[in-house]
């Protein structure tokens, strides 16, 4: 039984995470920015998992003091915590970079990077101490170098993961704390559709291409717990997705009946 920690795993692929670990029967704390969304999460989860594997505490992310929390109560109700996974992220309308308001800027900064910053600086610490453990940092568009427009400020801040995720692969090399990073791909989560809530017709246009390139949370979810928890290699990188799975969707699509939608409408 392993014990992990999720930061922003109350919707989105960090739920999805948290449901596929809880089904592995591992203990699980979810977190997210508010009480209420927190609470939401737990319902949904305990309907279905053993409540007894499963903790919820709110903390902001761009807050050090609320990650060192995390940190005290997962110590307090697992004992040890053996997976730490950065999750918790904010994106934002697609628009050119220089249109986003300052406060949204600020917000996709402090919750991208800094966020992710903090939670390793006190994973790191706090593993070190109890003397094993797992980090691991979620990519996203960016990490890999590529531009969209309208994606610059998001972009920008997944690449800093990937960056600062090989760093921290180089810092801590011989320690016992296995780093690594996880690359979902497209997950048809809410960050991608609020993207087009203020433009359905876009969303149309553009649901064949999703339905080609794109997977649900469950998929995604599922395909990368099995990896995590089997993972024995300090660096590892888990992509959902490679070029060549890629290609093969796009060989396969006139065939292939995928609806990434049909529960959605």
């Amino acid at each position: 039984m392993k014990n992990i920690v999720i930061t922003g795993s109350t919707r989105g692929i960090g739920f999805g995470l948290a449901e596929a670990f809880l089904a592995r029967d591992c203990r699980v704390i979810i977190n997210g920015r508010s009480q209420k969304s927190v609470d939401q999460a737990y319902k949904q989860l305990a309907a279905s998992y053993r409540s007894d594997l499963l903790f919820g505490f709110a903390a902001a992310v761009s807050d050090p003091a609320q990650v060192e929390a995390l940190w005290q109560f997962a110590a307090q109700k697992l004992g040890t915590v053996d997976i730490w996974i950065n999750n918790a992220g904010l994106g934002h309308d697609t628009e050119p970079f220089w249109d986003i308001p300052a406060g949204e800027v600020k917000a996709v900064i402090e919750t991208n990077i800094l966020g992710l910053t903090y939670g390793s600086q006190v994973a790191m610490r706090g593993m070190l101490q109890q003397g094993q453990g797992q980090i691991y940092n979620m990519e996203g568009f960016g990490s890999g170098g590529h531009i969209r427009h309208g994606m610059s400020l998001y972009g920008t801040s997944k690449a800093a993961v990937r960056y600062l995720t090989k760093a921290m692969v180089e810092e801590a090399k011989g320690s016992d704390i296995l780093v690594g990073s996880l690359s979902p791909g497209m997950v048809m989560t809410d960050l991608i559709l609020d993207r087009f809530k203020d433009d359905p017709a876009a969303l149309e246009k553009n649901k064949r291409i999703f339905n080609i390139i794109a997977d649900s949370v469950d998929n995604v979810s599922a395909w990368l717990v099995r990896r995590i928890l089997a993972n024995e290699k300090h660096g590892a990188r888990f992509n959902y997705m490679p070029r060549a799975k890629m290609a093969g969707r796009f060989v396969t699509a006139p065939f292939s009946k995928r609806d990434l939608f049909a529960d959605k409408a």
